[in-house]
């Protein structure tokens, strides 16, 4: 096994680490919209999911270079 080899693999676990994430994201907004908050609460909660959102974005996309990566620079 390369290294090259080890990025993909690296690469696809992050890819999918992201995604778990995001669908986390999907299911912390569903569940604060069923709870039938006020404004502020919704917000709040909207908020800290927006967070989770964009770091789940960020380690999907970091993980989608790493395979990009290891593709084109292997032998």
């Amino acid at each position: 096994m390369t290294i090259f080899d080890i990025l993909v693999w690296l690469g696809a676990a992050l890819t999918l680490a992201g995604v778990a994430l995001l669908i986390g994201c999907i299911a912390i907004v569903a569940r604060a919209r069923k709870a039938g908050l006020d404004d502020a609460a919704l917000r709040a909660r909207m908020r800290r999911a927006l967070v989770l959102n964009m770091a789940a974005l960020a380690l999907s996309g970091i993980g989608l270079v790493l395979v990009i990566v290891g593709i084109f620079l292997a032998p």
